[in-house]
């Protein structure tokens, strides 16, 4: 078992300044989480079910089941969707949650967020524009076929360079590219925070509805649907140490 109270699983005290592999996580013993890796491997938030209501307990389920194919990308926009929700969530193998289809989904119901940045287009032209945009860049600047063969170093530096807005060519200027990055990491993290194999991996307790809570005290004091992690470390004094030796 790594022991987190070195602070070396944290970017900025890395020589890279870039995080391990997930791998390095402790394996999932009960249930299932993202590539079966997690800091809490003993805690399956579906052994909880039995303490939801009928309607929140269908919606949990719902989302377990095998993802309908897509309706809203097209085939030729597929693999780049997959490799980029893959990429920037760092799923690599099996199981994953599945971001894409719950992205597709979204915007094939037009389920939108209710705003949208005065200087952008739709948010699913957004999305069109800037898979549009990752292949350009593969191309152009790796000749690769599309940013899906591009290989996983050189797809990472592509996302990062669209995380901090250093795209430009193409299908990039017709985008606000930082307001096209929140765009999409909002529709990415919301699909994969929304899963219960995700809420495994972070030891999220579920809903909690008609549960409630009981405990209200310290939060180092658990529920008893909780289970501790695999280090007993604050994350929140561990992130705060690493970035102050960054």
């Amino acid at each position: 078992m790594p022991d987190f109270r070195d602070h070396a699983h944290l970017p900025n005290l890395r020589p890279d300044r870039e995080p391990p592999h997930p791998s390095w996580l402790p394996r999932q013993e009960v249930g299932i989480s993202p590539q079966m890796v997690g800091r809490y491997p003993d805690f399956d938030v579906l052994s909880a079910a039995d303490t939801w209501d009928e309607a929140t307990k269908s919606v949990v389920m719902a989302r377990l089941k095998d993802p309908a194919p897509l309706r809203f990308f097209t085939p030729d926009q597929e693999p780049t969707l997959r490799a980029f929700c893959d990429t920037v969530m760092a799923q690599d193998v099996e199981p994953r949650v599945p971001v894409a289809e719950f992205v597709d989904d979204k915007l094939a119901a037009g389920r939108l967020d209710g705003y949208q940045y005065a200087d952008m287009p739709d948010d699913r032209d957004t999305w069109r524009l800037v898979l549009h945009g990752l292949d350009h860049t593969a191309r152009t600047r790796y000749g690769a076929a599309g940013f899906a063969e591009a290989d996983p170093e050189n797809r990472e530096t592509i996302v990062d360079d669209l995380a901090h807005a250093h795209l430009d060519g193409g299908p990039w200027e017709e985008l606000n590219i930082a307001r096209a990055w929140s765009v999409c990491m909002r529709a990415i993290l919301a699909g994969f925070y929304s899963h219960p194999w995700a809420w495994n991996e972070i030891g999220f307790g579920g809903p909690a509805y008609p549960r409630g809570f009981m405990r209200l005290g310290p939060l180092s004091t658990t529920e008893p649907f909780e289970r501790h992690g695999s280090t007993s470390e604050d994350p929140v004094d561990a992130v705060h140490q690493g970035l102050g030796h960054g």
